[in-house]
């Protein structure tokens, strides 16, 4: 048993207060010292460090609109939609909890993204933080899945027949598939069983992973410690450290990047409480005018399309036809070209290879393009984890890169959001065309970064972090 700390008689009530909770729980004390008060991190954060705090907020949000929706809300195929009728307009401020879950949806998916895309400017996947980006990389999955399974629960037409779409997707892997799609609906058609087994995931499983993954994330941050916009480790053994043992280009989280992460916070909150107040369905693109009519299974919508936050894979998806199959197909082909007469491989490294791009083209002539289709859907999603792995460039940061690196990224930015703009359109051979484009470059992005990102002149890193007040 640990020894109790005395205090003297004369102390304040808080100060006793204060050291009656110390010497009865400890830990906690230690874990707000070790991630709080003497949690060193680099003083050059700019505003793309907002938006991890931000997700944390979302996520709290979420949590807590979602208790009181959930009071109200019957899960039930034949009661859903009256049930969230019942709640925007009996339910004292039930709009609001309402709007701000629906809200809440879309601004974790934009500070996410925000977040991702700081790390890869910044090189925040790379070692030692691999297993950071890779939980990251976890919550990012366990949150599509969040949203996907909360979507049909509002059970209008959209929420109906996404989910149709998206769970008859599974129907096309080879083998597995029908089995597979029944097992996630409960029935052969989306119905009161597969309700009841997406409200159970979106309120109970999915969440509790979430907020394993979310303290898994912090826990392994805060053990090697955060990156910067320069991407040099201060934690490393052999940065400047102050007489403390400190390093010298560090702060302590709190009080200092609490105060700096209140800004965000305040100007979020604007934004957040704009948008609930004046435009909660954002022109349709946060909440589709379908959604507001009753699910009906005679009834099919002119155009289904999933929320904005899954379009650009949903777009992926929708290029992968029979002509991106036979380009899939010429892409492996030369692949394997390439890397036998150019690459520096022994007698049994040639058969490999040449056996390996046989096997893949006869697979990509085989099996149906709607497989494929699934198969680059979950790809694009997958190939991030391997991002700590992929990236050989010399530096973290994209500052110290050459400029055309950051013209790659750029163009990577730009075909993400207009595939996530094609992926609400009704297709089109244009919007098609675009679409297989930004796909193959996107995936070329990733399995070609092991030779692009060493290439070109790169700025010297300084020694220690630069900043300026």
């Amino acid at each position: 048993m640990a020894e109790f700390k005395e205090i003297s008689p004369n102390a304040s009530a808080v100060a006793k207060l204060d050291n009656w909770l110390r010497n009865r729980f400890p830990t906690a004390f230690d874990a707000y010292r070790v991630h709080m008060s003497e949690y060193y991190a680099p003083k050059n954060f700019n505003f793309w460090y907002f938006f991890g705090s931000l997700a944390l907020l979302v996520l709290v949000i979420q949590i807590v609109t979602g208790i009181f929706l959930v009071m109200n809300y019957k899960p039930d195929a034949a009661l859903a939609f009256a049930s969230v009728e019942y709640i925007m307009r009996e339910v004292p401020w039930g709009w609001l909890i309402r709007y701000m879950h629906s809200t809440g949806a879309s601004a974790f998916f934009i500070v996410v993204y925000m977040h991702m895309f700081k790390a890869m400017m910044y090189g925040g996947y790379r070692k030692p933080r691999e297993l950071v980006w890779i939980f990251g990389c976890l919550i990012f999955l366990m949150l599509m899945a969040e949203a996907f399974f909360g979507y049909l629960l509002p059970w209008g037409q959209m929420s109906y027949w996404g989910a149709q779409v998206i769970v008859n997707l599974f129907s096309a892997i080879p083998f597995v598939g029908p089995d597979l799609a029944l097992l996630i609906r409960g029935d052969y058609v989306v119905s009161d069983a597969t309700l009841n087994r997406f409200f159970s995931f979106h309120v109970i499983a999915i969440p509790l992973v979430l907020l394993g993954l979310v303290v898994a994330h912090l826990f392994a941050l805060h053990d090697v410690g955060s990156n910067n916009p320069d991407g040099i480790d201060i934690k490393a053994k052999d940065y400047p450290k102050d007489a403390a043992g400190h390093p010298v280009d560090g702060i302590p989280f709190h009080p200092y990047y609490t105060v700096h992460d209140l800004v965000g916070v305040s100007v979020f909150l604007m934004v957040f409480s704009a948008i609930i107040f004046f435009a909660p369905e954002m022109g349709g693109y946060f909440l589709e005018a379908n959604n507001f009519i009753p699910a009906d299974p005679l009834k099919t919508p002119l155009h289904i399309a999933p929320v904005w936050y899954f379009t650009p894979f949903y777009s992926m998806l929708r290029a992968t036809t029979e002509v991106m199959v036979n380009v899939f197909t010429a892409i492996v082909a030369l692949a394997g070209a390439v890397t036998l007469i150019k690459g520096r491989l022994s007698a049994a490294g040639k058969i490999a290879t040449l056996v390996a791009a046989v096997v893949a083209i006869l697979l990509l002539r085989s099996l149906d393009a709607k497989f494929w289709g699934v198969v680059v859907m979950g790809g694009a999603v997958i190939v991030l984890f391997f991002l700590p792995w992929l990236d050989a460039s010399p530096v973290r940061s994209l500052r110290y890169r050459p400029g055309w690196h950051k013209a790659v990224y750029g163009v990577f930015v730009a075909y993400f959001l207009v595939l996530g703009y094609l992926g609400i359109q009704p297709p089109s051979p244009g919007g098609t065309l675009v679409a297989q484009v930004g796909t193959v470059y996107y995936f070329g992005f990733f399995l070609l970064m092991p030779w692009w990102s060493r290439m070109g002149a790169f700025k010297p890193v300084p020694d220690r972090i630069t900043f300026a007040h």
